[in-house]
């Protein structure tokens, strides 16, 4: 069987490169983006580089013509920014950068290859949120308000693509040891979790690889958290 082509936002560090990883292990053809993909330090044969600003629009049109010649399988919405704050201390500027960057470019990206999946009849989306947009967290009403319309637009997106053979599902990662996380764990939030550990990109990229294979045919519309347990409903 053909090996299938993916997208991933944002491919260069943290969660989106183990998803870059383990995507390759997995024999499918990648295209990563970045701001600046000259910090990229993978190499591979199936490998393929972008420059992308999620936020900007030019870039984003630029990328256009790149998706439509790549014609990808399998979106990975990842790219993602956390500007933390109280409440009280959050300038507009904050609010808005992580909104535009988490929420609204998911919008932009996901338009640019909903097309190509509608006349394959088939794709898969994937975009990647946080137990913050379930639970909030103190500090961080623009990024728990970001991925909470992920999750919701990940549901309303999935019912009006069913009909055409193409999943949109989301995964809301608790933490996960990364630098955008780094200073954030500390051992009384281990304590809180029921597996007794912060998780690892592995622990995403796994449930990526799940959800962007035949196995995953009929999940659609769904959040899977990958917490370890922290947040439970």
């Amino acid at each position: 069987m053909e090996s299938k082509k993916v997208i991933v936002t944002g491919g260069n560090r943290g969660i989106g490169k183990g998803i870059v990883l383990s995507l390759l292990e997995h024999s499918y053809h990648v295209l990563a983006t970045s701001r600046d993909t000259k910090k990229f330090d993978i190499s591979h044969p199936n490998l393929k580089l972008a420059d992308l600003d999620v936020c900007d629009d030019e870039s984003v049109s630029k990328f256009q013509e790149i998706v439509n010649k790549y014609d990808p399988d399998i979106l990975i919405n990842n790219a993602g920014v956390t500007k933390d704050n109280l409440f009280l201390r959050m300038t507009e500027d904050d609010w808005n950068e992580v909104i535009d960057t988490n929420l609204n470019s998911v919008f932009r990206i996901t338009k640019l290859v909903v097309k190509g999946m509608l006349k394959k009849k088939w794709g898969r989306i994937i975009n990647i949120s946080s137990i913050s947009g379930s639970m909030g967290n103190p500090g961080q009403t623009n990024y728990s308000a970001s991925k909470a319309g992920v999750d919701a637009f990940t549901r309303s997106l999935a019912k009006e693509l069913g009909s055409r053979n193409i999943t949109v599902n989301s995964i809301a990662p608790g933490f996960i040891q990364t630098d955008m996380t780094e200073s954030l764990i500390n051992e009384d939030l281990v304590m809180k979790i029921p597996l007794k550990r912060v998780g690892n990109v592995d622990d995403v990229a796994s449930i990526v690889n799940f959800l962007a294979s035949e196995k995953s045919n009929y999940i659609t519309g769904q959040t899977l958290v990958v917490d370890g347990g922290l947040f439970m409903k």
